[in-house]
């Protein structure tokens, strides 16, 4: 039993199990792998440490918020397996899949690389009798959460703007994209913080938060929003994406900030790219109109390796990780 496995699959339970649904596992497992009953010791603590921490809520709760990493929240990531077609596809836990595409990134659609409006692929398969940290009908759930409020104040415009991003998101990307799974609500790793909408699509995830402004001209520099000169505060994404990245080691994490606008059209307001002095322009969050991020998101949701899986594991992790 590795080491790494979450504890939800060391007591062989889904994400969503109940209180009795832990103890009844926990006592199967405890037969299975007790050293008095001719288990292994090693296996036996895993157990005991899973059930110690799923069975009691507050230590769920804050395993839940950390997305089951084993990896401490801002560790840097060396390379990711899934930063080129028909790399080995490196599980989170270091250890290789069994279900490996082919060199041009096949995942056995039957025409070459596979492409995003390819039906999705559950990676592990669901398989009568095996494990697996959601039920097929939970895997096949494309939207989960909805927006609720954080705190005792009104949060009206928030939601009502969270609203429009999820119709947005639905309507554009999950209808061409089989595999895309919305996940809107989250804590950020270790609760530092919260992400209002995660699209996962094969091996890369999309944060996105959103804000309103009036129509105009501003510029981003891919740290700074600007209109004529008055810095505006973008929402805190950056730091969020590079958590995630960090515990998500085996995609590739990148942020979207939807600038809308009271008029709805989502064409304002226009965002210039500048860049800060002689460096090159680049940074983990883009800042954008809706019309721009619906194509920005088309295409890097869909041109990463395996576009069309849907990894019932990592999924499993992002939905463990909502806020009440």
């Amino acid at each position: 039993m590795s080491e790494n496995l979450s504890h939800y699959r060391v007591l062989g339970v889904s994400v969503t199990a109940s209180d009795s649904e832990i103890k009844s596992a926990y006592r199967r497992k405890v037969r299975e792998t007790h050293p008095d009953l001719g288990g292994n010791s090693a296996e036996f603590d895993q157990v005991r440490r899973a059930f110690e921490v799923l069975s009691d809520a507050s230590a769920r709760a804050s395993y839940d918020r950390s997305f089951g990493s084993t990896r401490p929240a801002g560790q840097p990531r060396t390379s990711s397996p899934y930063d080129a077609a028909g790399s080995a596809n490196a599980s989170s836990n270091g250890s290789t899949r069994f279900w490996q595409t082919d060199g041009s990134g096949s995942t056995g659609s039957g025409h070459g690389k596979a492409r995003a409006s390819d039906p999705a692929i559950f990676v592990p398969p669901f398989v009568d009798g095996q494990y697996s940290e959601l039920t097929k009908a939970q895997a096949k759930q494309r939207v989960y959460g909805v927006p609720r409020k954080r705190g005792l104040f009104s949060q009206r415009p928030r939601l009502e703007r969270e609203a429009r991003v999820i119709k947005m998101l639905m309507s554009n990307i999950l209808e061409g994209f089989p595999s895309a799974r919305l996940v809107n609500g989250l804590h950020t790793p270790h609760g530092r913080g919260y992400i209002d909408h995660a699209v996962l699509a094969g091996y890369r995830l999309a944060l996105i938060d959103s804000m309103m402004l009036p129509e105009g001209v501003y510029q981003w520099d891919g740290q700074t929003l600007r209109r004529d000169g008055r810095v505006i505060e973008p929402p805190r994404l950056i730091d969020s994406v590079r958590l995630m990245q960090s515990v998500f080691p085996e995609l590739n994490v990148m942020g979207f900030a939807i600038v809308l606008t009271p008029n709805n059209s989502p064409f304002e307001p226009v965002i210039d790219e500048v860049r800060r002095g002689n460096s090159e322009f680049t940074s983990p969050l883009e800042v954008t109109n809706s019309a721009n991020a619906i194509r920005e998101l088309k295409m890097f949701l869909g041109s990463g390796p395996q576009p069309n899986v849907v990894d019932v594991g990592l999924y499993a992790r992002l939905i463990r990780a909502m806020h009440d």
